[in-house]
């Protein structure tokens, strides 16, 4: 089962246990961490799960789809390591990932 830790803009640390196949999204939702509003429930289409990838980490996810690039460009922090959360499926070697969340959804 990974850990995956998720850090509020305040620096508030979540560390939490996922199991493999689950999106980061949901992961938050699940351990009800603030900061991953997911009004859409997942479905790729609001950008309110946006989230950093920690640098370390970018390379080893799964590259983001056009339509995750599209909805990117509507938030107002993107950043180059922005991503939507709903698109990262937790596997095992994403194990001590590290995903920052914007203060813009808190």
């Amino acid at each position: 089962m990974p850990t995956v830790t998720y850090i509020e803009a305040s620096g508030q640390r979540h560390e939490v246990n996922l199991d493999s196949g689950t999106n980061l999204m949901q992961g938050a939702v699940d351990n009800m961490i603030d900061g991953i509003v997911a009004e859409c429930g997942g479905s790729c289409s609001c950008a309110t799960c946006h989230c950093y990838i920690e640098e370390s980490w970018s390379s080893k996810v799964e590259p983001a789809s056009e339509i995750e690039k599209d909805l990117l460009d509507c938030v107002t922090d993107q950043k180059e390591n922005s991503r939507l959360s709903c698109q990262i499926n937790v596997t095992d070697s994403l194990d001590g990932l590290v995903v920052h969340l914007p203060e813009s959804q808190f």
